[in-house]
């Protein structure tokens, strides 16, 4: 199956999630990506993520991140390992690390000591704090670097509540969403120019962006804050309780054209006409009434009652789901968003797949992530290296 990057190279220095995430998406677009482990492997292949008691048959969190690679062992901590390394870069168009720049320049495959060896390279860094500033060496997770430090998880919750945590790898997702595309833009800048460059990205970067309508009104002198949902401005854009516990989200900006909808969604047609609530202005200064008013009539019927009365009245609004709601959404399945794979221990499986659907077709899952070192005999024979030299370097622990 072609794609739009069948003919692409990527070699893959990563580990854990954000940048090896990044390099599945092009492998779906058709890369070929080489990922480089270690001897012991990717630290994320020791991690399982046990969900309320689940014990999976396969670790997913690394399938997901890792399907379609071809995998290869090398130990950068040897001397020798940078000529394999040099030897990789100059068949490959792109090189992906998330190598701290102190462990970057250890090992030698820092941009400019690459660059002698493919001339025309796309080197892509995605750390937590990026490659220059006093942090360029701190390690920072997605939790710390993306979430706390960008300022997300100081503005979440209620005021006088604990910040809300993050779910796992939520800023590494959204962060190789970037990246693939920064890629994208990268290669279509060298095929213009021929020349490549640095992509440089951070979680807290990222987590800036995913920020950026409250860190723009910070750059303009406001200074956001929580505010409780009892007292939020728009009380047609907040999110109350239901009968049998669940929530609705209610999410109508432009509030005059939908109030007189929701009045008759909750069947009070005559608040639309209440002088304390016909216009925004009015609603805003007694916000705090009229939630209390729509959570006592939320509060009256369970969910599924408020479906058909909110979709008639074109009420713009989303139930709170559970995960396993959510997988199972009538327009989730629609959208074909899982992909199914032969996995060589767990047989089929599936894998959610690439979030875009492109009408040429060509992207999406390839196969499974590789198992540890599945592919080094195949690379370094792509390379020219013989198998004596293969069996020498194995016995020397380089692989």
């Amino acid at each position: 199956m072609e794609g739009p990057l069948t003919g692409v190279k990527v070699l893959e220095v990563a580990n854990w999630l954000a940048a090896p995430s990044g390099c599945a998406l092009l492998a779906d677009f058709g890369a070929d990506v080489v990922k480089v482990e270690p001897p012991g492997g990717d630290a994320l292949r020791g991690y399982l993520y046990n969900a309320a008691g689940l014990q999976p048959a396969v670790n997913y969190p690394f399938e997901l991140c890792n399907r379609g690679k071809r995998g290869i062992t090398l130990d950068l901590a040897r001397p020798a390992a940078r000529n394999v390394i040099y030897d990789l870069v100059k068949q490959a168009d792109i090189f992906v690390t998330n190598l701290l720049p102190r462990r970057r320049e250890r090992y030698g495959v820092t941009y400019e000591e690459l660059l002698p060896h493919r001339p025309d390279l796309i080197y892509v860094s995605v750390t937590g704090y990026g490659s220059t500033g006093p942090d360029r060496d701190r390690p920072g997770y997605d939790y710390a670097a993306f979430w706390a430090r960008s300022g997300i998880m100081g503005l979440l919750g209620e005021p006088d509540d604990p910040p809300p945590p993050q779910r796992p790898a939520m800023g590494d997702h959204t962060t190789s969403l970037l990246m693939a595309g920064s890629v994208a833009m990268a290669l279509l800048h060298r095929g213009r120019t021929g020349h490549g460059q640095m992509v440089d990205l951070s979680l807290q970067n990222t987590g800036l962006w995913v920020l950026a309508a409250d860190v723009q009104a910070a750059l303009m002198g406001a200074d956001p804050v929580k505010v409780p949902r009892t007292a939020v401005p728009n009380p047609l854009w907040n999110h109350y309780r239901t009968q049998d516990g669940r929530w609705i989200m209610l999410v109508m900006l432009v509030s005059d054209m939908y109030w007189p909808n929701l009045c008759r969604a909750i069947n009070l047609p005559d608040l639309e006409k209440d002088p304390r609530f016909d216009s925004f202005l009015n609603r805003y200064q007694n916000r705090e009434a009229l939630i209390a008013l729509l959570d006592g009539v939320f509060a009256q019927r369970p969910l599924a009652e408020w479906h058909s009365p909110l979709d008639e009245n074109g009420i713009i609004w989303a139930p709170a789901q559970t995960i396993r709601e959510a997988v199972e959404d009538p327009q989730t399945i629609a959208r074909q968003p899982f992909a199914t794979v032969t996995h060589p221990s767990a047989g089929e499986i599936q894998l959610v797949d690439t979030p875009v659907k492109f009408s040429d077709g060509g992207v999406g899952v390839r196969g499974p992530a590789p198992e540890l070192g599945q592919h080094t005999e195949e690379v370094l024979l792509e390379l020219g290296y013989t198998w004596d030299d293969i069996g020498k370097a194995r016995e020397d622990g380089l692989l």
